[in-house]
């Protein structure tokens, strides 16, 4: 096999290749990545059997073939290369790596060892790449990171005729984002919508999607089930991810929220993600934050150590009674930075209990006076106050 290829395109796409790779395996093969020369296309591969990735860049062919090589090695020469064409050439086991004065040799790997891509099924549904992306964000961070419990690990897509929701928890909080998309099926033929899907999709994958599509003009769904290994297959331009679903049913989290909250509270996000941040310096891990709200505003609490203690007020406006609740930072922090207006509504929920608080409900609010209509939600347990 022999190509040359544009340094910054081949970087890219080996980058592209390599990243939802395992980064430790008890099968080697499956670090590598697979290149087939054919035409003129160079096309890059990977797959660990849970997870895959394809590229497909343009490349002068002189001859054709196929190899597969040490994914981080080619990745970590690939960024490294200096600022010339790439010339790639096989004989039989060693791989010669050329750019500028720069050569590297490598050892290849047993093609036939390798194993078959996923097949991807017929498209599900399209949807714009920018929302996807941050749709993803917002709700990915509230995914458990804990693998004893495998389902909530994951986001949970749940498929509409006309819109997609993204739902993650990780038992301390809930965060949801509902967002339109086209899933060219229409109702059948007594004009009932088709039945939803649902979609449990591991949270790494899915945030490095996410990141790796947010450019696209649109991404292409396809999500296959009925055997034993269920598939969700992303594709945009020449970039393909696949990835096996988490089997499990997730839990009925959407009944958290509430129906409706009449005492609340709208903040400058940008303030209060400040206020926090400094406040929070002096807490020790795990501890939360004291947060008093009245009609003078805002007043965070912080009591750490003996030898340090710190408090803030900032401007809030509060819609019903004084309320007193404690919440971890960094959970809350996560809400804070998900919401992408200028203000935030931060709304207490009630317990028949007076002494516990109940979950605290955050969404963004383009002023004041008005919500956003973005559909995101993030529900945040509170600590209970000693008392």
């Amino acid at each position: 096999m022999k190509f040359e290829v544009n340094r910054d395109v081949f970087s890219e796409a080996v980058s592209f290749a390599v990243k939802l790779l395992p980064q430790r395996t008890t099968l080697p093969i499956l670090s590598g990545v697979l290149i087939h020369a054919d035409g003129d296309r160079l096309t890059l591969s990977s797959f660990d059997y849970e997870v895959s990735a394809q590229t497909s860049i343009a490349a002068q062919i002189d001859e054709p073939g196929t190899v597969l090589v040490s994914g981080r090695l080619l990745n970590d020469i690939a960024s490294r290369l200096p600022n010339a064409p790439v010339t790639f050439t096989t004989e039989e086991s060693k791989i010669s790596v050329t750019c500028g004065s720069a050569h590297f040799t490598l050892l290849s790997m047993p093609v036939e060892e390798y194993p078959t891509l996923p097949e991807i099924g017929p498209q599900t549904g399209v949807i714009p790449g920018d929302a996807f992306s941050e749709a993803v964000s917002q709700v990915a961070v509230a995914a458990s990171r804990d693998d004893v419990t495998p389902v909530i690990t994951g986001v949970q897509l749940e498929v509409g005729e006309h819109d997609v929701s993204l739902i993650a928890t990780d038992r301390y909080r809930v965060a949801v984002r509902t967002i339109q998309w086209d899933s060219g099926r229409a109702g059948d033929a007594d004009g009932e919508a088709p039945a939803p899907l649902h979609a449990l999709v591991p949270a790494r994958t899915l945030q490095e999607v996410g990141r790796t599509f947010g450019s696209a003009a649109t991404v292409s769904v396809s999500i296959s089930g009925g055997s034993d290994r269920e598939l969700i297959a992303f594709h945009a331009a020449d970039k393909t991810v696949t990835s096996l679903l988490i089997k499990g049913n997730y839990p009925p989290v959407r009944r958290l929220f509430p129906e409706t909250v009449n005492d609340h509270a709208v903040i400058n996000t940008a303030e209060l993600v400040e206020a926090v941040r400094r406040v929070s310096l002096v807490l020790e891990r795990e501890a939360a934050l004291r947060f008093s709200f009245s009609v003078d505003g805002l007043t965070l609490e912080a009591i750490g150590s003996e030898q340090a203690q710190a408090s803030e007020s900032i401007s809030a406006l509060l819609t019903g009674e004084d309320t007193v609740v404690s919440l971890k930072p960094a959970f809350l922090l996560d809400g804070l930075n998900a919401v992408h207006s200028e203000f935030v509504r931060i709304s207490f929920t009630k317990t028949e209990n007076p002494n516990k608080p109940g979950p605290v409900l955050i969404t963004g609010q383009t002023s004041q006076e008005a919500a956003a209509t973005d559909g995101y939600r993030y529900l945040l347990q509170p600590n209970l106050l000693l008392r």
